[in-house]
Order: structure tokens, then sequence, then C-alpha cells
């Protein structure tokens, strides 16, 4: 994995603390990402993934240490955040897109508002993004007309659309029927294989083998573990892993 121009990981969280009240949900987290590296976070309910998925962005604040992007601080606040946020694209668990306007119009408006490109340009490369995740017929529908499987690749083309620096995937299939699960991720299998860099936090091993360069397993509000897909899943080297695998992997 080739880290960027400077020499530097494109996300890095360094000593990262976060606290819901009493309850330390991100404890002392250290985490380089490299630039078209694939890191898959798994762990049980609870153990901070999402959490840590949603600092990347500034969804949530932290407390304690810094974090990263492409060698930038992220801010708290401001033009400078919202500047960095949007090199970050975010797919959601609940896809998130707008009721009230078009595929077409949901993936145009981050573009057109926030990159203020011309709307005849952002639409251009939106049929282009929907054909690439198999939705390009359904351009002019609202999202309520779709399957949860076509509103979440429009939701991952809707983040695309930002030519994002790297991708954050929070649970992208848990809210799907089985049947759409595959659509979803072969579109990410092949993101991944395009060289995007992605954070994906999930429960479908599988992908996790196929897709990842790197296996982070959570628990307890810390990183317990981190290696490449093949030793974490043949050979972890904690008992709470072994134990989180024994009971997930059906042999």
């Amino acid at each position: 994995m080739t880290s960027g121009s400077n020499g530097q990981p494109l996300v890095r969280l360094s000593h990262v603390d976060k606290w819901f009240g009493d309850l330390h949900v991100l404890q002392d987290i250290d985490l380089s990402i490299d630039r078209g590296e694939v890191v898959v976070v798994i762990g049980p309910s609870g153990s901070g993934k999402s959490t840590l998925c949603r600092t990347i962005n500034r969804l949530e604040s932290i407390q304690q240490g810094e974090i990263f992007i492409d060698g930038e601080r992220l801010p708290e606040e401001g033009k400078a955040l919202a500047r960095l946020r949007s090199d970050v694209g975010m797919v959601f668990q609940s896809f998130n897109l707008f009721a009230h306007k078009t595929v077409l119009e949901n993936v145009t408006l981050g573009p057109v508002k926030v990159r203020k490109q011309p709307r005849a340009r952002a639409e251009e490369r939106a049929r282009e993004l929907l054909d690439r995740v198999g939705v390009g017929t359904q351009a002019g529908k609202y999202p309520a007309q779709l399957s949860g499987g076509q509103q979440q690749r429009v939701a991952i083309a809707r983040a695309l659309a930002m030519d994002p620096k790297v991708m954050l995937f929070d649970e992208p299939t848990s809210a799907l029927d089985p049947e759409m699960i595959n659509e979803v991720l072969d579109v990410m299998i092949s993101l991944a294989r395009e060289g995007m860099t992605m954070v994906v936090i999930t429960h479908e091993m599988g992908f996790a083998r196929r897709a990842a360069n790197r296996v982070v397993f959570m628990d307890g509000g810390r990183i317990v573990e981190s290696a490449d897909p093949e030793t974490f899943f043949t050979a972890p080297t904690t008992d709470r892993a072994k134990d989180f695998l024994s009971k997930i992997l059906h042999h």
C-alpha cells in the first residue's frame, strides 16, 4: 500500500478517546489507513465500531487525541471542517436519502451545492455512477420506489459523486433483506479492487475475507487485534478474538 505523496497515511487516528457521559466508548485508539487500503472493522455490538467510523468525519466529536485526513488535522467545526468532511464519503445503515428528491437529484445535490459543479456536469457524472452501481435505469424515481438494496447502491453513488479520498461504510448491509446484501457487497468489492480507500464496519465476514487488506477487531472501545484477513480468521492471537470468531463462524 502506498501512502500519500507526503509519505503519510491517508487517515490517521492518534490517541483518540471518546466518552458518552461516563461510558468510555473509544479508548486510546491509534489507527492509520493508507491510500488504497481497505480496512474492515469487526467486533461485538457496543464495542465502539460505529462510533470510530463516525469520528473520522466528525459526526461524533472526540474528547482527546487527533484525527488527520491526508495529513491535515480534522478541525472541530467551521468551513475547514466542511471542506475536509467533503473528502470523506459516508454510507450509513439506513441509506439517508432525501425522500422528496429523485435518485438523480440525490446524487447531484452535493457536487452542485458543495463542490459548485455545473449542474449538467454533475448530472452526467451522476448517471455514470448510477450505471456503475447498477441502478442507472432508476434515475427518475424516488427512493420509496426502490428496494433497500437499490437505495443503498444509490447512497454509494451519492457518496462517490463527491469524489472522496476515503469512503466510510457503517454497517451498510445490516438493514437489508438477505437477497439484497450481495448486490451491495458486490459494488463495494469492485470499489475495493479499483483502489478506493475504505473503512467498513460490517458483520459480513465473507466480505472481510475477500475485500479487506486488514481486519481490525474491536472490543470494549479498544482495538484488540489488527491483521490481514487470512491471519485473523485462521490464527487470531487474542482469546477475545478467538471467542468472537467461534460464535460467528459456522464450522
